[in-house]
């Protein structure tokens, strides 16, 4: 018996390596600022660069969240976003007055499709952040439901950016890959009372709703080859 390593395509691999370097580089950055926090004798100075060491922190966490999964295990979805949301929180919201919100409802979905979820979530709150408010802040909020057959994702904000020439920006473009990967409709609908984005894509095409039955015998057969 031995185990199967898993096969990648070019762009997958290329992926993986720059997402490797960019973990060490965010590593060496914070044993930098960590070294320099230590041989301060200044408290303030400390204090400013523990700050910094922690923001640092908060956006390594946001690019591990976002890391593509080496496996298609079963995962829960909410702890994925509530997780991904922490971090957003604190590296990009907090010093400007940017509430998140999650509405917590668990559900199930395969980690494949689960990342592209979160990349298409971290895509719609960071846009809000650029287009959406003025400097008194406001709140985005994110409510993901499983309706029947179909997951039902809404990510909405109380900004008062209007134009749509402005919002949602570039970055539509990507969320517009990610949707079609995940076979969901993508609407996005803006006005004086602010934004609304809404995924919907079908939960009946995730490993999660296989039988175990079915799972087992594909890992038996994984490990036999």
């Amino acid at each position: 018996m031995r185990a199967v390593a898993p096969t990648y395509s070019t762009s997958e691999v290329l992926l993986r390596e720059i997402t490797h370097r960019v973990n060490n580089e965010f590593a060496s950055v914070i044993q930098v600022v960590s070294f320099a926090a230590a041989k301060s004798p200044d408290r303030n100075v400390k204090a400013a660069l523990n700050g910094v060491m922690e923001k640092l922190h908060n956006y390594a966490q946001v690019h591990h969240a976002l890391q593509m999964p080496s496996r298609n295990d079963c995962i829960d979805a909410s702890a994925y976003l509530r997780d991904l949301c922490r971090s957003i929180s604190g590296s990009k919201l907090e010093s400007s007055k940017i509430e998140l919100v999650l509405v917590d409802r668990p559900f199930q979905m395969s980690s494949q499709r689960c990342w592209m979820l979160g990349m298409i979530v971290s895509e719609l709150i960071t846009n809000a952040v650029r287009h959406a408010f003025d400097h008194n802040g406001g709140s985005i909020r994110i409510e993901c439901r499983v309706a029947g057959a179909l997951v039902e994702c809404r990510v909405s904000d109380n900004g008062s950016a209007s134009n749509p020439e402005v919002r949602p920006g570039s970055g539509l473009r990507i969320i517009e890959a990610l949707a079609q990967e995940l076979d969901a409709e993508f609407q996005f609908n803006f006005g004086e009372d602010g934004s609304e984005a809404v995924i919907i894509f079908p939960i009946e095409l995730d490993r999660c709703l296989e039988s175990p039955s079915v799972r087992r015998k594909e890992n038996h057969a994984a490990q036999m080859a």
